[in-house]
């Protein structure tokens, strides 16, 4: 089939110093403003952040050669040097990236590139190595561990390589259930495309509305449907990739014992080894049902042990999500039930979708019951769904409010499931303590398998201080505590600069030395993102 061009679906650019559509973006519901001083005691109100057209950014340190060759690969037209722009392509959406957009003074990449084919990455990426440029690559933008931060490394100027012009479903195979996508399209837009087709791919994290197919791989993402449809890297089939040295285009069987599988290499490599330029997936019918119901149960534990029952014996629901006492209370804060908010307990949404709803919901709502839950209806599951995308702009809404937000997740077994998210919170709860700021930790199960579950914790804290000095070591103290209790760094947030100094840690000096050195053999100049997953260049002069 012809390339088709999901542009139709996109969404509008992003707020540039927040998450989302502009015009979403909203105060805090009065509930939550009468819990929060309960919660974290008197909040003071952060000084109002600079207008973009305030903020102080370095002169651009390409060169009129530099532009001019870039220029002869993309286009004049796709090359973007205006101050907005490099504001834009600045950082991801992390709390951090967030509290960085609102200062002064700001770091951004010296120009963005837009490439619109394979053939152009690879020659932008080409030209960059020969004239010393690190390359940031560049989807929706929504990285939340540091992947986006325009660092140059050891290197004269840096570009953000912004992929959106490469959108669009690009090769369907009906029969065989894969399609072809462009690493550009969005999510709304591959689903927009494919259902044309009776089709879906069913990935939803909760940055589905801005986040790329070619993020997607790079950083390994999970969506609300994972129990159903599984990982997104489980989801890929094939993989092309342009990087400083080669072409790479892996994936010609469901199935291959042709040495170890390449394709696995540059899922989570978050742009270290080259550009994610297609990416094969398998797809599905659209369903043509959905059944939502939601659980309360006693505590955490009971329901934890009711998820690990449901995915120990398979063949449950599409979603099933674990809210913990603290988090249950808070959304029930923001639809105004502050009553039901201050009584204890635990909640549990589940969501059914394709083929034997009826036998599946039956088989689950016995051990979820057995485990000591008791169903609540479809309303608390609807509510959940309907309005599962705009979280994040409650994050902007604290954050405006001088209210620190900020997540991080992992995973463990199930049977090191309580020790390893009592040792987080603890970690959490204590960090802020010391630094005098009041905290309120809140954790969820939002990933389940046969053998364990991701654990993903948000904490709110009232600092008085700066809130980036403040964060740092907390955030250090929660990711030894992760490692030390038996987690993994990252479920599904990836490693990016945040998380690169523990990862020796989880992989081994060994697994470094091999991540090393096939970014020496694909990437020699080290201009691919500095910094992320294997930290800066010194491994590469130690293995070389």
């Amino acid at each position: 089939m012809e390339q088709e061009n999901g542009r139709g679906a996109e969404a509008g650019p992003m707020r540039w110093n927040g998450w989302g559509d502009p015009a979403q973006a909203h105060e805090l519901p009065r509930a939550v403003r009468a819990l929060l001083p309960l919660l974290l005691g008197r909040i003071r109100r952060p000084p109002a952040a600079p207008a973009l057209d305030e903020v102080r950014i370095a002169e651009c340190a390409l060169t009129a050669e530099d532009i001019a060759g870039f220029a002869d690969v993309v286009g004049s037209e796709q090359i973007d040097a205006s101050a907005e722009g490099r504001i834009r392509h600045a950082g991801g959406r992390s709390t951090l990236d967030l509290l960085r957009r609102r200062e002064t003074t700001q770091q951004v990449p010296d120009a963005v590139i837009r490439p619109g084919s394979h053939d152009e990455v690879r020659d932008c990426l080409a030209l960059a190595a020969a004239r010393d440029i690190a390359v940031i690559p560049f989807g929706g933008g929504t990285s939340v561990v540091g992947a986006l931060d325009p660092e140059r490394g050891a290197h004269r100027a840096v570009i953000s390589l912004d992929l959106r012009r490469l959108s669009g479903l690009l090769k369907l195979d009906q029969v065989s259930g894969e399609a072809v996508l462009a690493a550009g399209t969005t999510g709304p837009e591959a689903e927009a495309l494919l259902s044309a087709h009776g089709l879906e791919l069913g990935h939803y994290p909760q940055s589905f509305r801005y986040a790329t197919i070619g993020g997607f791989a790079a950083a390994r993402s999970s969506g609300q449907n994972s129990a159903g449809y599984g990982r997104f890297d489980t989801m890929v089939t094939g993989i092309r990739v342009a990087t400083p040295t080669g072409d790479i285009d892996l994936g010609r069987s469901p199935g291959s014992a042709a040495g170890p599988d390449l394709i696995r290499v540059f899922l989570g490599s978050e742009g270290i080894f080259g550009v994610i330029t297609e990416v094969r997936v398998r797809v599905h019918p659209v369903p043509t049902e959905r059944i939502f119901e939601a659980w309360s149960f006693p505590d955490f534990a009971s329901g934890a042990e009711g998820l690990r029952a449901v995915a120990q014996h398979g063949g449950g629901p599409t979603v099933i999500r674990l809210s913990d006492e603290a988090e249950t209370a808070v959304s029930l804060a923001q639809v105004g039930r502050i009553g039901k908010a201050l009584a204890k307990g635990a909640s549990v949404v589940t969501a059914y979708e394709g083929d034997g709803i009826a036998e599946r919901r039956e088989r689950t709502a016995a051990l979820l019951a057995a485990a000591g839950g008791t169903s609540s209806g479809q309303g608390a599951a609807e509510e959940w769904v309907s309005g599962r995308f705009d979280g994040p702009y409650l994050r902007d809404s604290l954050l405006d409010a001088g209210v620190f937000c900020e997540t991080l997740e992992t995973a463990t077994t199930w049977a090191n499931l309580q020790s390893l998210r009592t040792a987080v919170a603890n970690a959490l709860r204590e960090g802020f303590a010391d630094a005098g700021a009041k905290s309120y930790v809140m954790c969820h199960v939002s990933h389940v398998y046969p053998t364990g579950a991701s654990l993903y914790f948000t904490v709110l804290a009232g600092i008085r201080s700066d809130p980036l000095s403040t964060w740092l070591p907390v955030k250090a103290r929660a990711n030894d505590a992760i490692l030390a209790a038996g987690g993994t760094i990252s479920h599904h947030h990836a490693v990016g600069r945040d998380h690169a100094p523990w990862l020796a840690q989880e992989i081994g000096e060994t697994g470094i030395r091999i991540l090393t050195a096939i970014k020496r053999e694909l990437d020699p100049r080290g201009i691919m993102n500095p910094g992320a997953v294997v930290g800066a260049s010194a491994p590469l002069e130690r293995i070389g």
